[in-house]
């Protein structure tokens, strides 16, 4: 009997873990595969590559539990479909610029970059420690999404352009691919503003749909090779003092995932913020150097009355938005306040001490 009860309790303790027994079999823990939509070209230089590395990163910093396959534009929907293919649950993620989704909500562009708006330093600032953030969630929850920022091209040229830019009057007939609010002032100037993919763009110009066109910056126009069609090439830009790049989720998708897995997308995606912001600013020097010494690049800059101008239409589209409805006047008082207070500090600054570093030339 006693042999009996010993051998009976041995296999109930194996089979229930309790102690003393031989350690339990591993629970087996629940993976999720997502599909990530992205408005980029396979692999383009910063953008397509920081996407598929925000991919790949999730995936590796989950172990496998979830895993995120990457479709370029085209590869599942279209460039401009990314926003609702992920609102409607064809993908649970994408890659995007919210300056593209205009359409949708007149103040999407406040979380990439708008007109006279802040540098990329200063739009993390306002996203992660001014309530930018907890505002984007806000709009975003009214689609079923969620969104961070996941990527930034720093300060944006001007773009390229068939004939000089000498005077406002310059802008009228201009036919230009310029998205988000900064097609509105380009439309204030008797120009017509065109919102187009990047993919798009180099056959536009080539076929004449448009004769001016911005993108990027250095590095991605000469990737695009948009200097075999057009030399004039301006900069700064006044419609996006920074790019920043989101993870747009499917908020069901995203709530479905364990704490930790939603930890880590957040995670992986301000990682990629970071990452791609230091990739542009590594390559844009060099790739504006090739443009100008090895393909006859003429590089210039807006008048400073035009440019005057620009940022005047530009503030005025900017504060417009604040008449669309509740959330976005409070987006607009947000971003306006954090604005005028990063104006305030910026002379003595990373501003002033650009300003004071090009007195001093090294021979």
């Amino acid at each position: 009997m006693k042999r009996r009860s010993f051998l009976k309790g041995a296999a109930v303790a194996a089979a229930t873990g309790s102690a003393g027994a031989f350690p339990a079999p591993a629970i087996a823990q629940q993976t999720f595969h997502w599909k990530m939509v992205t408005t980029w070209p396979k692999n383009f230089p910063g953008l397509g590559t920081g996407a598929q590395r925000l991919a790949d990163s999730i995936t590796e910093a989950s172990e496998g539990r979830l895993t995120v396959k990457l479709y370029a534009a085209g590869e599942l929907v279209p460039a401009f479909e990314v926003f609702d293919a992920v609102r409607d649950g064809h993908a649970e993620c994408g890659h995007d610029a919210p300056v593209y989704w205009v359409s949708k909500n007149k103040s999407t562009p406040f979380f990439g970059t708008v007109p006279g708006g802040l540098t990329a330093q200063e739009h993390n600032g306002w996203i992660y420690s001014g309530g930018g953030q907890e505002l984007w969630d806000e709009l975003y929850g009214e689609y079923g999404l969620r969104a961070w920022p996941a990527g930034n091209t720093g300060c944006q040229m001007g773009g390229w352009f068939q004939n000089e830019i000498n005077s406002l009057d310059d802008f009228k007939g201009l036919k230009m691919r310029i998205p988000g609010l900064g097609g509105e002032v380009v439309n204030r100037l008797g120009g017509t503003s065109v919102n187009m993919p990047g993919g798009e763009i180099m056959p536009a110009l080539q076929s004449g749909v448009i004769n001016a066109a911005e993108w990027v910056g250095p590095w991605n126009d000469l990737a695009f090779g948009f200097y075999k069609v057009t030399k004039y090439y301006y900069g700064p830009g006044f419609h996006e003092p920074c790019a920043c790049l989101s993870m747009i989720v499917n908020l069901e998708a995203y709530e479905a995932l364990p704490k930790d897995l939603q930890r880590i997308v957040r995670d992986c995606a301000a990682a990629e913020n970071t990452r791609m912001l230091a990739d542009f600013t590594a390559a844009n020097g060099s790739a504006l150097q090739t443009l100008i010494e090895k393909h006859g690049v003429q590089l210039r800059h807006f008048p400073d009355d035009v440019f005057r101008e620009t940022m005047r239409h530009g503030l005025d589209v900017v504060a417009e938005t604040a008449a669309e409805g509740e959330i976005n006047r409070r987006i607009y008082e947000s971003w306006a306040k954090f604005r005028k207070e990063a104006m305030g500090i910026a002379p003595t600054s990373d501003y002033g001490y650009m300003q004071a570093r090009a007195l001093y030339k090294e021979s």
